[in-house]
């Protein structure tokens, strides 16, 4: 049994489920017409629902549905659904940190400011999937709000879809981006050249430098042991390695297993 806590608009609602006191937003064409605050219900045909996790514990879900305008809430629960096409599974309790993120892009583009994402390459490659779903995010937007989000903005976007797949916050995600993209500043200086982003060689570094940080995260292990063939036939590769690895390390501050050195250098060697 849900009880209204409150009417965002025609489209969106605020309620709690009696059982339990845990907050519900349900999103759906007229569902908040005709009814108010306290009223009771079961379920609300064709009606989407939503579990909301706020980010901040000072805040609760009311506070944060006060701040952002509710066609912003309605825009992110669209795609969501969007995402859901594309992917077996998507947690919703992104909802609000889309739809602050998307009522903010909105308000960029209406004072014409352009927020750069340098690591839209990196996302593309990284996350393909979530940015072809982002992109098409834009249409969304556009279409409820009146405003038309750039390719940048579409980037961010991409990243909280992957947070919905994933353990991860935006922010880590980022943080993990950034230090991918150092890596690979880092061994083209150490080659001496830049590395063709276009190569599949490149598009594999970047994909074991994410999983790698991934690793290193989660304390899983590589069972795989290559550092002493790499010494014996790849030396610079190996050398190379270990310079990314005591980056990554000191970034972290977490200890690599010593297996990524060579699991690694196999991946540097095929750009070389």
């Amino acid at each position: 049994m849900y009880c209204i806590l409150k009417i965002l608009n025609n489209n969106a609602l605020l309620a709690k489920v009696k059982e339990d006191d845990s907050e519900r937003i349900l999103l759906g064409k007229g569902i908040g017409f005709g009814r108010k605050a306290g009223d009771e219900f079961t379920e609300i045909p064709g009606a989407s629902v939503y579990t909301p996790v706020v980010r901040e514990e000072r805040n609760s879900t009311m506070n944060v549905v006060n701040t952002i305008d509710p066609v912003y809430i309605e825009a992110a629960g669209k795609i969501i659904e969007a995402a859901e096409q594309v992917f077996d599974t998507i947690k919703r309790d992104i909802l609000l940190p889309l739809a602050d993120h998307i009522a903010f892009a909105a308000k960029r583009e209406q004072e014409k400011i352009f927020l750069s994402n340098p690591f839209v390459p990196d996302i593309k490659i990284l996350f393909g999937k979530e940015y072809a779903v982002a992109l098409k995010s834009r249409e969304i937007i556009e279409k409820m709000t009146g405003y038309r989000i750039s390719d940048d903005e579409a980037g961010f976007i991409a990243l909280h879809i992957h947070s919905g797949l994933s353990d991860e916050q935006v922010s880590d995600t980022l943080k993990t981006t950034q230090i991918i993209d150092d890596c690979i500043l880092m061994i083209e200086e150490c080659l001496g050249d830049k590395i063709r982003q276009d190569s599949c060689a490149y598009i594999r570094l970047m994909s074991h430098l994410y999983y790698m940080v991934v690793r290193a995260k989660t304390g899983e292990a590589v069972n795989i042991e290559l550092n002493d063939f790499i010494r014996c036939k790849y030396p610079k590769a190996g050398q190379i390695s270990e310079v990314i690895c005591h980056y990554i390390e000191k970034k972290l501050e977490k200890k690599l297993d010593k297996e990524e050195v060579g699991f690694l250098a196999i991946h540097i060697q095929r750009i070389m």
